[in-house]
């Protein structure tokens, strides 16, 4: 009878608690202001299926991290262009969401083989929570380069239309309409849209320069810039900007074909030529067997 007594409570505890930590979490979740994405790029389809629970972690814990590591966080974001997907904030949201996404599907794959530890847990953990560092860092390294391969387009777009009289603003508006769609296009749109907003010329392009932060737009930004103010021909000064940023494209077209053998070798010779070796050696092999050499 005291041991019945005894699971009928320790049962309800558990269901209070159970009830009590639901009503928590529920009205904790109230408290998340809603969000507006109009201005923002929509979300892809996998996050946006857990993207209440990243404003949930956003709103209730790395909103409240050092001012310093979301400022350099966001300048990050900016030079990927994921800035405009999500903030800082939710992006260290992202990061923890990652690692306890990571912990949790890890402990139930290692507890089905008695393998889960402690410490396999945290390894994983601290994984799950740098793996969006890595793959941030893949974003900036194909937006640079792609970035690198439209520039020549849209600068020889930029140069017919300025020699053909337009001003720079018109210029950039026939570059988007005729050039290829990028992360460049989308950032000349922005440099239009600060244009049309009434910031100067200037420092539009100057905030395009930071976010991308690269030589050749600097060097482009740079020549548009001092032309203007020193009275140059801007279709002159544009049209030697396209040439040299042609010739810097196919000396990396170069660079890379001449790369490739060497990159070739390692393939060769785990790869490749092991079973070539195989192939070529067991009929012999066989040969052999078959008439008692072996």
């Amino acid at each position: 009878m005291a041991n019945t007594l005894f699971a009928i409570v320790i049962g309800l505890l558990v269901g209070a608690s159970v009830m009590l930590a639901f009503r928590s979490v529920s009205s904790l979740r109230s408290e998340v202001p809603s969000e507006d994405r109009e201005y923002m790029d929509p979300l892809p389809p996998m996050l946006n299926m857990v993207w209440p629970l990243i404003t949930f972690i956003e709103y209730h814990l790395t909103a409240r991290f050092p001012p310093d590591w979301l400022e350099s966080t966001h300048k990050r974001l900016q030079e990927t262009g994921v800035g405009y997907l999500m903030s800082a904030e939710q992006f260290y949201a992202v990061r923890v969401f990652a690692a306890i996404a990571t912990v949790l599907i890890s402990w139930v794959v290692l507890s089905a083989i008695d393998s889960a530890t402690f410490f396999t847990l945290l390894l994983f953990a601290v994984g799950g929570f740098y793996f969006p560092m890595l793959w941030l860092r893949d974003v900036r390294e194909r937006r640079k380069k792609d970035v690198m391969r439209a520039l020549p387009v849209y600068l020889d777009f930029i140069t017919m239309a300025v020699e053909a009289g337009l001003n720079l603003n018109g210029a950039l508006n026939q570059a988007m309409d005729k050039g290829p769609a990028g992360p460049l296009r989308n950032e000349l749109y922005m440099v239009v849209r600060d244009l049309r907003a009434g910031v100067p010329r200037a420092d539009a392009l100057r905030r395009m320069e930071k976010r991308l932060d690269m030589e050749e737009i600097t060097s482009f930004v740079g020549t548009v810039i001092q032309a203007e103010k020193m009275g140059a021909r801007l279709g002159s000064a544009l049209r030697v900007q396209a040439l040299q940023r042609r010739t810097e494209r196919f000396q990396r077209a170069e660079k890379l074909a001449m790369e490739a053998p060497v990159k070739l070798i390692l393939p060769l010779i785990v790869f490749i030529f092991p079973v070539t070796f195989i192939v070529l050696a067991f009929p012999i092999v066989m040969k052999f067997m078959m008439e008692g050499m072996f």
